[in-house]
């Protein structure tokens, strides 16, 4: 079997294809905010460095968040594009499950004025913590697990994409027109509609 994987919801883009399990081709590096310059070009290294077409491909596993809201589209209309004209199924995957695939706690990612994106996990992915938009507490699981800064310890996420892949291989795919970016709080054009909508 050959898989794509895709994760373009945080700062650390990570591509990968996977062939028999086994991983063939893998770019895993923090790019900052320029995800939509990078993925094309990557995918197209990701496909000429593993001999395939992205008509191979036996099933797309895509990250569809939460975190950066452009970063997320990014990934999710690549994805989508290929699912649907390719006929390929689609699993969606979490990014905080992502985060904590190589180091069990909480994955965080930070939204800002004391928020964040919060989800605990196991070291069998299990997650015991929903993935949440919350106040940052003291009572998570720890470690805590993240790309971004706080002031308090975090470790950086080892993404295992191959644990990954045998947690999820079995899911039932999911029709790519009604898969969605999980963003698990309303963009700031939202939340500026309707707090404008309640006065």
């Amino acid at each position: 079997m050959k898989y794509l994987f895709i994760d373009s919801a945080t700062t650390n883009l990570v591509v990968a294809i996977i062939k028999d399990g086994k991983i063939s081709y893998i770019y895993n590096k923090n790019e900052g905010h320029d995800t939509s310059g990078k993925m094309m070009p990557i995918l197209a290294e990701a496909f000429s460095s593993s001999c395939l077409a992205p008509k191979d491909i036996d099933k797309i596993f895509v990250v569809t968040g939460p975190g950066s809201f452009t970063g997320i589209r990014v990934g999710l209309t690549v994805a989508k594009t290929m699912a649907y004209a390719l006929n390929i199924p689609i699993v969606p995957i979490s990014s905080l499950e992502v985060m904590a695939s190589g180091l069990p706690g909480t994955a965080l990612i930070n939204a800002r004025r004391g928020y964040v994106f919060a989800g605990s996990y196991d070291k069998n992915l299990n997650n015991i913590y929903p993935d949440s938009y919350m106040f940052m507490s003291d009572s998570l699981e720890k470690p805590y697990i993240s790309y971004d800064n706080f002031d308090f310890t975090v470790e950086k996420p080892i993404v295992d994409v191959l644990k990954i892949i045998k947690k999820h291989e079995n899911d039932l795919a999911v029709n790519p027109h009604t898969l969605k970016p999980n963003y698990l709080k309303l963009t700031e054009a939202e939340e500026r509609f309707y707090d404008k909508a309640d006065r």
